[in-house]
């Protein structure tokens, strides 16, 4: 509880500094820029002087100064006498032909800054309008820049931080199955033995039957388990039979208010596969199509074979899927269940896609009317 607290104190410690550290950024780039603002400002004050020199002064003066004054900004300048505008510089020359793109040129200048005025006589004054500089501009962009580079390094650092806590978590949860499977496997052979004296003392024939399908039930179930983190072995069996098995099971296990069908090919089809983690899709796609239909409904199995792909379509008659939902089924954690973990669907897509290298998807769905989920293998070469 003490380490889980203080991770979570170091964790706001490195994101409240990482604010004030972006904020000190942010600041002194802004003083950067009202900084080079100001120094604009300044020669364009000088470059209005020298403009007033070389208008005013007699041509004996000595204007080599001024002149190198007003050649030397990169700046953006209009000059106007009152309303008319008299000259400009550094300004493209499709706008400066263009009386329109002109004036609205000027228009953009005069938001960006404050005119110089310059008194030519009592009744006359020439107003001096620019633009920011190029290196000024740049400027402006470069705090968006930033936060784009440090959010950009954020979504690196949490999904390396996310990717690193699923696989703890998937770890964790692989060595629990593991586990499970060793405790579940002691009274198992404690029951498979007392099954054995049943049998010698000649116990009721159906019971001693149901007994022995629930403890090979078990059995399966321990198995499955025991494969979860690691690599399953592949084994090239009929999927048709391997179906109809689970199918079987789980069909003799719920009410008669569900109506169970099967359909395949009369020949058998050959697919490499586990024969426990299989098991453990179908039923976990029967389980789900019963829930969706609240225990009452129609539940089909269909396989098809097209030549190259084995298909498995799991139909039933209930709730159905919105389609935006369609992708999200199969997400860790998303359940429409009052009860239930959502894990059911999301190992069933890594148990197809991950080990069997298959595909599983929602064919069709329509609300209040039901589902069709389809499991596409290759078949064994």
């Amino acid at each position: 509880m003490q380490f889980s607290e203080r991770r979570n104190i170091t964790r706001w410690i490195i994101i409240a500094t990482s604010f004030v550290i972006v904020s000190l950024i942010l600041w002194n780039t802004y003083s950067f820029f009202q900084i080079f603002k100001n120094e604009e400002r300044i020669k364009m004050e000088h470059w209005a002087l020298a403009q007033k020199k070389i208008n005013t002064d007699d041509l004996n003066a000595d204007l080599e100064l001024p002149l190198a004054i007003i050649q030397d900004p990169r700046i953006p300048i209009v000059l106007a006498l009152n309303d008319s505008i008299i000259s400009t510089t550094n300004i493209d020359k499709s706008i400066v032909e263009d009386k329109v793109k002109l004036k609205d040129f000027l228009d953009k200048l005069k938001l960006q800054n404050d005119p110089i005025v310059m008194k030519i006589s009592k009744s006359k004054s020439q107003y001096l309008y620019y633009g920011d500089s190029s290196l000024l501009n740049k400027l402006k962009y470069y705090p968006v820049a930033l936060l784009l580079i440090i959010f950009l390094f954020a979504a690196v650092v949490y999904n390396f931080y996310k990717s690193t806590k699923m696989a703890t978590q998937n770890k964790l949860w692989a060595g629990m199955a593991k586990e499970t499977a060793h405790q579940i496997g002691t009274p198992l052979s404690s029951l498979i033995g007392w099954l054995e004296i049943m049998k010698a003392d000649n116990v009721d024939e159906t019971t001693v039957s149901e007994i022995e399908k629930d403890i090979n039930r078990l059995q399966t179930i321990t198995e499955r388990f025991s494969k979860i983190g690691s690599e399953p072995v592949l084994e090239v069996k009929d999927v048709i039979e391997e179906t109809h098995n689970s199918f079987d099971y789980l069909k003799s296990r719920f009410s008669n208010q569900v109506t169970f069908s099967f359909t395949a090919p009369n020949e058998p089809i050959f697919v490499s596969l586990n024969p426990a983690l299989h098991s453990w899709t179908i039923e976990n796609l029967m389980k789900n199509a019963i829930d969706a239909m609240k225990g009452r409904g129609s539940l089909s199995i269909a396989i098809e074979n097209d030549g190259h792909h084995i298909k498995i379509n799991v139909t039933d008659s209930g709730k159905g899927i919105p389609k935006n939902q369609f992708r999200r089924v199969f997400e860790p954690g998303f359940t429409t269940k009052k009860r239930g973990w959502g894990l059911g669907l999301s190992l069933t897509k890594r148990i197809v896609e991950e080990y069997h290298n298959g595909k599983i998807k929602v064919l069709h769905s329509e609300i209040g009317k039901g589902t069709t989920m389809q499991i596409l293998y290759k078949k064994a070469k």
